[in-house]
């Protein structure tokens, strides 16, 4: 029987993981990879995740730094009477007057816009969704790519728009992220089944079903924003995944993502037209 490189009269059957020198049980140092010798352990071993392959998820890091900078603007130029979020928020309807304001007149731009503002009386409105969608954005940029991030990100934040026009009185005015973010949590949720990961013991589930029950709970919430983007989320992922196509192939995820995103922008024209009606 070998016996221990450092202490010679001491037989033992383990070698290091690593240099292969036979070690007693006072020279083990147990690591993630195995036993190994005390000069071994001290080598720091690189771990590859999906962060460092594939880069830092640029994308989510934008996201983040425009949702803040125009909360800031309006904060700063008179909240909810601010021009900001007069002309950027969600909203579609009818004046006292009968005549049409919002998405209903044209202004198409609201169903990506509103998805960026968040309300300035608020901030924590802000914070909760901007960590939400950082821990979504590292979990999920890396593996999908930047482009086919964005692509469900939109989808998502269209969707949540189109959810939002359907479950509101149309004048009151929608705003947040947090379509998209939900949207991101179904992803997250329909990518770790596909892999063989139980979302519920991931914890994606769990905080799914919480973040539903505060949504049905707590006033003033967009119920139908958060419930579209939740839906169309999960809707493009699974197709994305289905699909099983490669990081290097953009063409289709792009052509998929901007085919959802259309579907929801002409579900919500068709509901603002109806709204401005009423």
């Amino acid at each position: 029987m070998a016996v221990c490189y450092r202490h010679k009269d001491r037989e033992t059957g383990v070698s290091c993981s690593n240099c292969g020198n036979p070690i007693c049980p006072d020279c083990m140092t147990p690591t993630p990879v195995g036993m190994r010798c005390p000069e071994c352990s001290k080598q720091r071993t690189q771990v590859r995740t999906l962060q460092n392959v594939h880069g830092q998820p640029q994308a989510t890091y934008i996201l983040i730094g425009i949702c803040v900078l125009l909360w800031l603007g309006e904060y700063v130029s008179g909240g909810r009477g601010s021009a900001v979020f007069v002309d950027l928020s969600l909203f579609s309807g009818a004046t006292d007057n009968g005549e049409p304001v919002g998405v209903a007149t044209g202004e198409y731009w609201r169903l990506i816009t509103g998805g960026f503002l968040h309300d300035p009386r608020w901030p924590f409105h802000l914070l909760f969704n901007m960590w939400a969608l950082w821990v979504l954005g590292q979990m999920l940029e890396p593996v999908l790519g930047t482009v086919r991030f964005l692509g469900l990100y939109f989808a998502s934040l269209l969707a949540g728009s189109l959810g939002a026009l359907l479950l509101s009185s149309g004048n009151t005015p929608t705003v947040g992220a947090s379509g998209a973010v939900f949207g991101l949590m179904a992803a997250a949720f329909v990518m770790q089944r596909a892999r063989g990961i139980d979302p519920m013991q991931s914890g994606i589930g769990p905080v799914i079903l919480l973040n539903l029950v505060i949504t049905f709970v707590v006033p003033f919430i967009s119920i139908g924003g958060h419930l579209g983007g939740l839906i169309g989320g999960g809707i493009t992922a699974l197709v994305l995944d289905r699909l099983g196509l490669s990081r290097r192939n953009l063409v289709a995820p792009v052509l998929i993502c901007a085919a959802i995103s259309a579907a929801c922008v002409a579900g919500a024209i068709v509901v603002a037209a109806g709204k401005s009606l009423v």
